[in-house]
């Protein structure tokens, strides 16, 4: 082996710039029931996939029914007025086709996609759903016994708790500071006349959008819609309300560190949250702090895995997470590591949160990180699943829809300044919000260098309460 082959894989390959990303330009439809009805043509496969959102997610839930929209959207293919969940089944894997359901903060949707033969059908079987849910008492109740084991399941799960305990204590008082999934007792009250109701009152199409992406006009897919869904009845009067903040007092953001520890004695290692409050999907901030994020926790490279796997194998993954919501956000540090190396991993998060705040960005850094960025965005529209939901993305926040064509521009026009500039007022690793979950006992003496502690025995765990504590 010579010298040159060794110094040679010192360094990585030069590559050419990403080719950009040249998306369709979708087409708009509203219906005179107020349905929008967004067509992208995309024919290079011969598949069609209709994504139906409405506006109306977890955020939506009832103060007293945490998880209230994700049970009504895991419902909506098990039987409608006319069809039993088995003939819906049935129908789509007759057609070989693929089926979602489910509810996000913002969003509930039903995503379904078929050869293009079978698109007509497509149209059918989603309309019903959206529009004449059944809520079987049957189905409910065997949603309920599904939906009960899975979280007995996730409240023996420290990541789950670390995620849920995170976002319950940095986004209380607003309508995302509470368990998307609901709580045992919320699950066990929802009755099929709650269900109802939460449809009734939000499954309207003036507050709905339909997708419709891939090999299909834009005049058939409007045709189509009109057909399937023009008798939706939605009036303005009937319009869901604005959107509301739950009744748990809002923490101030002037508070000092907030540091919570529930404490899991059978557990072998330490889940550990750390951050700060973010921005709304619409920020002006957003793609600075998209590039800000990448360089602390993003995938690939990024400072934080540096920092905790590279250089003192304390962890096998650390990442960061810039979360936003329509009307909130956070900006979440996330690892795990062994028990005993608990307080260290989190000074070293705390450290690096510190460098990016105090800290300008080396423009060699910035410039990778925009090559990422820039490259890896041609891969959240390679299928048309992805593409609907990208697009429906922008239209549920208000964007515009050249967003996604013009991201690559605005990336490439920040400065290392400008995102240093964003981040500083973002981010304060002082008044972070820090949660540990894991066997308090081997890390116990060490909490005090971060200042006030409360630590929650997990049996005692109760993420609907407002101080997380069941009494």
């Amino acid at each position: 082996m010579t010298l040159g082959t060794l110094c040679a894989r010192d360094y990585p390959p030069d590559v050419p710039a990403p080719k950009p990303v040249t998306l369709p330009t979708p087409a708009v439809h509203i219906l005179p029931n107020g349905l929008r009805v967004v067509a992208i043509e995309r024919h290079s496969l011969p598949v069609v996939t209709l994504r139906l959102v409405v506006k109306a997610g977890a955020e939506a839930d009832p103060p007293e029914l945490p998880g209230a929209a994700q049970f009504v959207a895991g419902l909506l293919d098990e039987g409608t007025a006319g069809r039993s969940a088995q003939e819906i089944a049935q129908a789509i894997d007759e057609v070989g086709g693929a089926i979602q359901t489910g509810a996000e903060w913002d969003n509930s949707f039903v995503e379904l996609s078929v050869l293009t033969d079978h698109s007509e059908l497509a149209f059918d079987l989603v309309s019903d759903m959206i529009i004449r849910p059944a809520f079987a008492p049957a189905e409910v109740e065997r949603g309920r016994k599904q939906t009960l084991s899975s979280l007995e399941i996730m409240r023996e799960d420290p990541a789950y708790l670390a995620d849920a305990v995170f976002n319950r204590v940095e986004l209380s008082g607003t309508p995302y500071g509470h368990p998307a999934d609901g709580t045992l007792e919320s699950i066990r009250r929802l009755s099929v006349g709650d269900l109802r109701n939460f449809h009734a009152r939000y499954y309207l199409p003036s507050n709905a959008i339909l997708a419709v992406v891939g090999d299909i006009s834009a005049d058939e897919a409007f045709r189509r819609a009109e057909k399937f869904f023009g008798n939706w009845q939605g009036s303005a009067e009937s319009d869901p309300p604005a959107r509301r903040s739950v009744p748990s007092p809002p923490v101030s953001r002037d508070l000092s560190r907030r540091v919570v520890v529930i404490d899991m004695p059978e557990a072998v290692q330490t889940e550990i949250r750390i951050g700060n409050s973010g921005i709304e999907r619409d920020s002006p901030d957003y793609y600075a702090l998209t590039v800000a994020n990448q360089i602390l926790g993003g995938p690939a490279t990024n400072r934080l895995f540096k920092a905790l796997r590279s250089q003192h194998g304390l962890a096998y993954g650390a990442s960061s997470d810039l979360v936003c919501h329509e009307t909130a956000g956070s900006w979440e540090a996330k690892t795990s590591t062994r028990t005993l190396e608990t307080l260290k991993s989190v000074q070293l998060v705390l450290e690096q949160m510190k460098r990016l705040r105090d800290h300008p960005i080396a423009d060699w850094e910035l410039d990778a990180t925009r090559g990422y960025l820039n490259g890896h965005m041609a891969l959240e529209f390679e299928t048309s699943e992805g593409i609907a939901t990208q697009v429906l993305d922008l239209l549920i926040h208000s964007l515009p829809l050249d967003y996604w064509s013009r991201f690559p521009e605005r990336v490439r026009d920040l400065s290392a300044q400008d995102v240093w500039n964003t981040a500083r007022a973002r981010l304060d690793p002082d008044r972070a919000v820090i949660v540990m979950v894991g066997n308090v006992a081997g890390f116990r003496k060490e909490l005090k260098k971060l200042g006030p502690v409360r630590i929650i025995p997990v049996g005692r765990v109760d993420l609907a309460s407002a101080d997380l504590e069941r009494q």
